[in-house]
């Protein structure tokens, strides 16, 4: 079972993963590294991100918010 604390962190970490998939701080920006704009490796390198802390919630707390109910459905 996980703790309150847990699940506060869990709540959080998705929340900043949200919050920060839109690169707003980057628009305007016209740099370009390795023939790419900037804001697309910065949405790469969260996508990479956020399929970790996605692998590593299944591994660790799957229950929360997410349930597998095997009770009868009519």
């Amino acid at each position: 079972m996980v703790s309150n604390t847990e699940r506060a962190g869990w709540v959080l970490a998705f929340a900043a993963i949200v919050a920060l998939a839109v690169p707003w701080f980057l628009w305007g920006v016209d740099r370009v590294v390795a023939g790419l704009p900037v804001w697309l490796w910065w949405h790469i390198g969260w996508m990479g991100l956020a399929a970790l802390a996605f692998r590593l919630f299944t591994i660790r707390a799957w229950g929360l918010g997410v349930t597998v109910d095997g009770g009868d459905r009519r």
